[in-house]
């Protein structure tokens, strides 16, 4: 199959008129003199961190609403998403794990958390990690796990962590109290992964940076929720001038009532109430987002004036590399995954091979 006259985006070898050859992977992209083009081509989108949308909720989903949440995402151009948990029972990831079809993996966020950073979570179910990832597989099979947010200064943190790390299952810091010197030793001992900074956080403070400072004084990298009502605008534009591309993911955190009405949902069991396309709890805390990744796109790129390069990084590149995938290019001999949108960041066409 030939797309032609498109402009490639590419993470690595930057923007370029040219043609893509393909059947199931790129077979070869050629570049051209021509400066007009047809349409934008760039790699298909990852989000690692999506609770639900459309009335599908990871906490509750079947077999069948798992399929319909991947028939959604691709319409969206996400080839890839963690389906994501809230705080809960161990025995309830049991029953998550028993629905999850094969090719999807969870971003378990919680209840390994702070009590006094909980956000939107049942601070009911919150507990301490064990000391080996051995005693969660007793509930879920360590394939079925792709990420887990957890606080580093929860008690058998980094035990944890590191049997976690054996095992090749990405820990990200979130949801934490941390003052400084605990996120410090989280980020030397090579945990450097960061849920939807800078929400959950410990706040900055010019006598102790706590988490958020030591987030921009360390290299870690961060989940971003670009839906301007989880951060300013120009937060989210500060994150990238002092981060750079490079280190950021861009995620949605949306809930099952992404795509709907305003009215009552639940996000695990606890009620929350959209207004005006924001979700929040009875206290008034947010909860998730209705945000799809095609408006985050739109968003990031608004808020920051990124190239279409630093685009490609932060919307499937940089979460590829986090989860050790071999993908988010366009270049020959990866597979065939990418969104073809208009010049206004439409999305016209999603290919996933």
């Amino acid at each position: 199959m030939l797309l032609e006259d498109v402009l490639i985006v590419d993470p690595v070898d930057g923007e370029y008129v040219g043609t893509i050859e393909f059947d199931k992977k790129v077979e070869k992209t050629v570049r051209s003199n021509k400066t007009h083009y047809n349409s934008i081509i760039m790699p298909a989108f990852v989000d690692p961190h999506i609770h639900g949308i459309m009335g599908i909720d990871t906490m509750t989903a079947s077999s069948n609403d798992f399929q319909k949440f991947k028939e959604y995402e691709a319409l969206e151009g996400v080839f890839l998403f963690l389906s994501t948990t809230v705080t809960c029972t161990l025995e309830r990831l049991k029953d998550i794990g028993n629905n999850l079809p094969d090719d999807l993996k969870l971003h378990i966020e919680g209840p390994f958390i702070s009590e006094e950073r909980k956000g939107a979570h049942n601070e009911r179910y919150i507990i301490n990690p064990p000391r080996n990832i051995s005693e969660l597989e007793k509930y879920i099979p360590i394939e079925k796990i792709g990420i887990i947010t957890t606080a580093p200064e929860k008690e058998n943190f980094l035990y944890f962590a590191d049997s976690c790390n054996e095992k090749g299952i990405r820990i990200s810091l979130g949801h934490s109290n941390a003052n400084f010197e605990t996120a410090k030793v989280a980020y030397e001992k090579g945990y450097k992964r960061i849920t939807h900074f800078p929400n959950a956080l410990s706040p900055m403070h010019h006598r102790d940076l706590n988490m958020v400072g030591a987030v921009f004084y360390f290299d870690f990298i961060v989940e971003i929720i670009a839906d301007g009502i989880h951060s300013a605008p120009e937060f989210v534009d500060l994150v990238y001038k002092i981060k750079g591309a490079d280190k950021i993911i861009l995620v949605t955190d949306s809930i099952s009532a992404t795509g709907l009405k305003d009215g009552d949902y639940l996000l695990g069991d606890l009620p929350v109430k959209v207004v005006d396309g924001i979700a929040r709890l009875s206290n008034g805390t947010i909860a998730g987002s209705t945000l799809r990744f095609s408006q985050a796109l739109k968003n990031f790129q608004k808020f920051t004036k990124c190239t279409l390069q630093e685009l490609a990084k932060v919307s499937s590149y940089n979460a590829c590399k986090d989860l050790g995938l071999d993908c988010g290019r366009i270049t020959e001999g990866k597979d065939a995954k990418f969104v073809q949108l208009d010049n206004e960041l439409n999305i016209l066409k999603t290919w996933n091979y």
